[in-house]
């Protein structure tokens, strides 16, 4: 086996030495390496019949006369390569003097480049990163968020229902499924997963039976934000949307927060931030009135947590829902929402 092995080494090397075109190296390659009937490769079949102890010895010889000679493939690929185009520009055939061929490359979605500077943002705070699915249940979509049977978001004018149900649904209240309306569904099987303590976000594609115009569409980017423990209150909230509003505009943000209500939190705000495309004058995307609603807010509502599997007599906590979409015009200074969505490169290559 050794001699078989210093033979096939010599005569190999040799080989490679005496080529001088790329298909003779390409023949050499096969006569030594391929895969049926390569000299190398017969002789590595062959080790199984040998002892553990000539496995082991025969085995690192010939894998090191492997490497060997593939490194000098390499090379001798490398050096016809350079003889070749030495050639064509000698005879004429290559001139080094034209322009090269640009490349085209990709690039992220505005929306995707901010999405991952939230959630590095939220890393940096102790968030996990979570995901739902987008065809959800009318059960996690709503009743789970506390949001009653006569609420009209629950109508087929605001929302996409699925024909059929889930047959591997746990109960009726599971079987109707919609395209889910906001990423708020994601807090209830977050908390039935993990328990409290929480601290998560979600990011992800909602959707909402819309008339489109410069600031909705009727598919979008939301954030949703939850974080559960003891004697979380309203404070913690306002510092955490101070961190992340600073974090992704790299400055100071005026915003001002309003009373409002959502099902799913109690006491509940909305957050309304400066209108950057238009510095509070007014414009299309604040509606002329120079602030723009950016993101509900609150505390987590008794019956969520309970439907979460968690205690609210012993934790408490707050969610939010940021406009991820919106948020990307506010950077950006994107004044139409229909931009984002049309795939058109003129527009999506600026970023």
């Amino acid at each position: 086996m050794k001699k078989e092995l210093e033979q096939l080494s010599q005569s190999a090397k040799q080989a490679i030495e005496n080529v001088g075109t790329s298909k003779e190296l390409e023949k050499v390659e096969q006569q030594y390496f391929g895969r049926k009937d390569g000299e190398l490769n017969n002789i590595l079949k062959s080790l199984k019949t040998l002892s553990d102890k000539e496995k082991k010895i025969f085995g690192e010889a010939a894998n090191s006369i492997k490497q060997e000679l593939r490194n000098l493939l390499e090379q001798k690929k490398n050096s016809l390569g350079d003889k070749q185009v030495s050639e064509q520009i000698e005879q004429g055939e290559l001139d080094v003097t034209l322009p090269g061929r640009k490349k085209d490359l990709g690039s992220l979605n505005p929306v995707s480049t901010i999405q991952y500077e939230l959630e590095n943002i939220f890393r940096s705070l102790g968030f996990m990163i979570l995901d739902g699915p987008e065809l959800e249940s009318e059960y996690y979509n709503f009743e789970a968020l506390n949001v009653p049977e006569h609420h009209p978001a629950r109508d087929m004018q605001d929302t996409f229902y699925i024909k059929g149900k889930d047959q591997g649904a746990r109960s009726k209240d599971e079987e109707r499924l919609l395209l889910r309306t906001h990423t708020s569904p994601v807090q209830v099987r977050a908390m039935q997963k993990y328990g409290a303590p929480l601290r998560a976000v979600v990011p992800g594609r909602v959707f909402r039976y819309e008339a489109l115009d410069a600031s909705h569409e009727n598919t979008f980017n939301q954030l949703e934000g939850l974080m559960i423990g003891k004697d979380i209150s309203i404070v913690n909230l306002i510092a955490v949307m101070k961190t992340l509003l600073k974090g992704i505009f790299k400055k100071d943000i005026k915003v001002r927060l309003r009373p409002g209500y959502f099902p799913f939190v109690e006491p509940g705000f909305e957050l309304d931030i400066h209108c950057l495309i238009c510095d509070g004058r007014g414009c299309s995307v604040c509606k002329n009135s120079g602030w723009v609603e950016l993101l509900p807010c609150g505390m987590v509502h008794p019956n969520v947590l309970r439907a979460g599997n968690i205690d609210p007599d012993e934790f408490s906590g707050f969610a939010f829902g940021l406009g991820l979409t919106r948020l990307v015009m506010m950077r950006y200074g994107i004044d139409d929402i229909r931009l984002i969505n049309l795939g058109d490169l003129r527009f999506l290559k600026q970023f």
